[in-house]
């Protein structure tokens, strides 16, 4: 009679398998980080997810349609408008004649958003009709599950976040039925980009399915701002688990730091975050601080929301004026103010390292980027390059400098748009990314710490000039 071997005894006496516990370690940044990241599939999310965590930390939300409403008097607070945060701190001592220590980044990322009429239903497949929002790396998009997530307006007028479980994919066509595909891989946008949402199922109309989320009939949906986000959480890679790998880093990377930073410029502990502040010190500015979050970056910015938009210049001309200040104090303020834009930045790849400057890249690890650009597609300049570094250099933090090839243009940012609006000096930086614009980007965490704790130091007062 054969003897029958356990599983365990054959691993044992044939494989030799070894698979230890994955033991990860306490991280108390990259929790709080992978929670807002999961909590933030849109932008809309984002700036709620933002507001939420101010709040809790004593933050006053603005009422911006209420006449005379404006704060006028130190205190800390914030301002949600559709996709887009901002929030202010006023501490005491503070003026009209106070400069602004402002940090701008954005809460869009590339996505897949629903059209109109988002329904379409091919050989038995209920599918979403969808458009492509910003620049994806598309190929990342396919076999990736993904979730629902955005805005529904009923009829009454009242707006409904909505946000599912993974629930949707974009499958690959087989290479057995495409013997070229790792030749090449160009998708045609219209026709190979509508992901499986059913197979005949209950549901033939994809608004029956949001509307469920929402909890409302779905004729009583009169309007909607949906996307395809993907579903997975964030994830920890590398042998010391310092890796992070994310959808929507670019750029809740910069968005979560600045709001740390806010966070101490308003007097609060961080140390709970993960974030020792004993070498920045407690805020000691009569400077205001501003976290400005905008949506649509990766669209250009053109939005009421955007950086190309009102939003700031409201901020900044309503908080002058409900301090006693007028249009001659503001621009006194904008000539003494600063900006830092914070946005992803490009590390280095290691497998395709020529497309990038071989003295002028940065390396995942090593600290936060300054961007630079001779046709100022990047804000950077020589004082706003110093005002950075310097405060790095203060607290013992390192920083990494990003020029592009010669032959390869550049991206551009919030930053130029901030400051040739309001005339704000303004140094643009970020943490190194890979995979920017995929559905699973990457980052390290110590990038992320160090970053923080330079917008810390900006805000709570260190020197300027």
């Amino acid at each position: 009679m054969v003897e029958r071997l356990s599983m365990t005894a054959y691993q044992a006496d044939h494989l030799h398998v070894h698979t230890p516990a994955a033991a990860l370690p306490n991280d108390p940044f990259v929790a709080g980080f992978g929670e807002y990241l999961h909590r933030s599939p849109t932008a809309r999310f984002a700036a709620v997810q933002a507001a939420a965590l101010l709040v809790e930390h004593g933050f006053t939300v603005i009422d911006e349609t209420e006449d005379g409403g404006w704060p006028n008097s130190p205190g800390n607070y914030v301002l949600v408008r559709d996709g887009a945060v901002v929030a202010i701190v006023i501490p005491e001592g503070a003026s009209s004649s106070s400069a602004y220590r402002i940090i701008g980044a954005h809460t869009d990322s590339p996505a897949l958003q629903l059209k109109d009429n988002p329904t379409l239903s091919n050989n038995g497949f209920l599918q979403c009709n969808v458009e492509i929002y910003g620049g994806p790396i598309l190929a990342s998009w396919f076999d990736t599950d993904l979730r629902i997530a955005g805005s529904i307006i009923t009829s009454d007028g009242e707006e409904h976040l909505v946000a599912s479980p993974a629930v949707a994919r974009l499958p690959h066509l087989a290479v057995h039925l495409d013997r070229e595909k790792n030749k090449s891989f160009a998708p045609q946008v219209q026709d190979h980009m509508q992901p499986v949402l059913a197979v005949d199922g209950d549901y033939d109309n994809v608004m029956a399915y949001c509307a469920e989320l929402a909890g409302v009939a779905v004729d009583d949906i009169v309007a909607h701002e949906l996307f395809l986000t993907p579903a997975a959480e964030i994830g920890r890679l590398g042998i010391d688990h310092a890796m992070i790998a994310s959808s929507r880093l670019d750029n809740l990377s910069s968005v979560y730091p600045g709001l740390l930073a806010i966070l101490h410029a308003a007097g609060c502990d961080i140390a709970g975050f993960g974030v020792t502040t004993d070498n920045i010190g407690a805020p000691a500015s009569r400077d205001i601080a501003i976290l400005a979050c905008f949506d649509h970056e990766e669209i250009g910015s053109g939005t009421r929301t955007g950086a190309s938009g009102p939003l700031l210049q409201d901020v900044l001309t309503r908080t002058t004026h409900a301090l006693g200040g007028n249009a001659e104090t503001l621009a006194s303020q904008l000539s003494r103010s600063s900006c830092i834009s914070a946005d992803a930045a490009h590390s280095v790849h290691p497998n395709y390292a020529q497309h990038h400057d071989a003295r002028n890249f940065p390396v995942l690890g090593r600290g936060s980027v300054v961007k630079f650009n001779a046709n100022h597609r990047y804000a950077t300049d020589v004082h706003t390059t110093a005002l950075y570094r310097r405060i790095a250099e203060r607290i013992g933090e390192p920083v990494q400098g990003f020029v592009g090839r010669n032959n390869m243009p550049c991206g551009t940012t919030i930053g130029p748009l901030t400051s040739v609006r309001l005339g704000i000096p303004t140094v643009d930086v970020g943490v190194p990314l890979l995979s920017m614009h995929s559905t699973r980007e990457l980052a390290h965490r110590d990038d992320l710490v160090s970053m923080t704790k330079i917008l810390a130091a900006y805000t709570a007062g260190a020197t300027l000039r």
